[in-house]
């Protein structure tokens, strides 16, 4: 399941605070095994049930950097989108993301320095309206200028 909101480019000229791009994305069990792949971070509160279902979790959960990629991706995909580039990111993990959550990750524009193109943005990632992440992003954003 992934519901996506056009995606593409906002350059800076375009971008007004307050903008707000969203994705929804099921977190399964396989997006869970490829990212332990890819990060060969093997932990096994993500991996193992009978391990998991002892820890302060009682149940495997997702790896808060997977959560924290939908963000990423909004940011990357649609806003500001492609040719952003990531100047930094803070993040706090609030709850944990189990399989089968529906994840809806939010990126709002919060503030605009468009003569160097820098833009802070609110990110934030929800499970059933409630917050799991919450964080800031600065990005340097495209340009119509430089295309």
């Amino acid at each position: 399941m992934l519901d996506n909101q056009p995606r593409g480019t906002i350059v800076i000229e375009d971008l007004e605070v307050g903008m707000v791009r969203s994705l929804t994305k099921e977190v399964t069990t396989r997006d869970i095994e490829l990212f332990a792949e890819v990060s060969t971070d093997r932990n096994p509160v993500h991996l193992d049930d009978a391990y998991a279902a002892d820890t302060i979790f009682a149940g495997r959960i997702a790896h808060g950097m997977l959560t924290a990629g939908l963000v990423s991706a909004v940011i990357g995909e649609q806003l500001p989108g492609h040719g952003t580039v990531y100047l930094g990111q803070s993040l706090k993990f609030l709850a944990p993301v189990r399989p089968g959550d529906v994840v809806t990750a939010e990126v709002e524009v919060l503030e605009i320095d468009y003569a160097k193109r820098r833009v802070t943005l609110d990110t934030r990632c929800l499970v059933d309206g409630k917050p799991v992440l919450k964080g800031q992003a600065s990005v340097l954003a495209p340009s119509a200028k430089f295309d």
